[in-house]
């Protein structure tokens, strides 16, 4: 039973500044206001209208996003636990794609890829995960189906492929397909092998030959994976694991036809 979890070929997620890396939009108050309250209306000396402006909401820049991307990308919502989720959305359409991470990194493992399929013509929403994962994508699918999703499709890489594929066991309505990439059979409490028998939605699984165990237990999914629409196996060259894989175009290229096949 595999529960490592790890990335060659990427490198370590970019450091977060402090808890969470937020960018904080500042605000100031107009000159004077202790004396006058803020509250009145009156004009100010050059004519202006007075009173603060009021503040801005924190984002968050994960330590890896522009500060464009922050602005308008950062999203969150609330999932069953009561938890605060924060993502990074990108992208337009009503099919929408939920991608989660893998253990040793956080979203900033997704930002390149995500602005990539966004591209394509997909909303896309990369969840940051902060360890209640089959909530969290769950609350994404939610909050996707809320501002009008007609698709949602998930993708996941190693822990991050077992999260989708167990939250794709109980989603309601089920979601469109999943992608799984390196998928550990189990971790964290989270046991891919014993939803997968279940799921009938469309299943893409992807691993490395060389990422040994890994490729085992991506096989042994598919295998277990009988009521699926459709249950593609693709075994790669190479020992690239996860999100690394798609750093090769051809591999990212079968994964985008297997999107495309059923988001479009």
């Amino acid at each position: 039973m595999l529960t490592a979890d790890r990335s060659p070929g990427r490198g370590p997620a970019p450091l977060r500044m402090s808890a969470a890396s937020a960018l904080a939009v500042s605000f100031a108050l107009l000159t004077g206001c202790l004396l006058t309250g803020c509250g009145g209306g009156g004009d100010t000396a050059d004519g202006s209208t007075g009173g603060a402006p009021a503040p801005t909401a924190e984002v968050n820049d994960f330590g890896c996003l522009s500060p464009e991307q922050a602005s308008a990308g950062y999203l969150t919502f609330t999932s069953s636990e009561n938890q605060d989720v924060e993502a990074y959305a990108t992208g337009k359409g009503t099919t929408v794609l939920v991608l989660a991470h893998q253990a040793d990194g956080d979203v900033c493992q997704w930002v390149p890829d995500a602005d990539e399929l966004a591209k394509e013509g997909y909303r896309v929403i990369a969840v940051d995960s902060a360890g209640s994962e089959v909530a969290e994508i769950t609350a994404a699918v939610t909050h996707a189906r809320a501002e009008g999703a007609r698709k949602v499709l998930l993708v996941g890489a190693s822990k991050g492929g077992t999260a989708v594929l167990t939250s794709a066991g109980s989603i309601t309505p089920p979601v469109d397909a999943v992608v799984s990439l390196s998928a550990p059979a189990s971790y964290s409490g989270m046991d891919a092998a014993g939803t997968v028998p279940g799921l009938t939605m469309p299943v893409f699984y992807m691993a490395a030959e060389g990422d040994t165990e890994f490729a085992a237990s991506t096989r042994d999914l598919s295998k277990a994976t009988g009521k699926a629409g459709e249950n593609d196996l693709t075994i790669v060259d190479g020992p690239n694991h996860g999100v690394s894989m798609l750093d090769n175009p051809d591999n990212f290229a079968k994964v985008k036809a297997f999107l495309r096949k059923y988001g479009g």
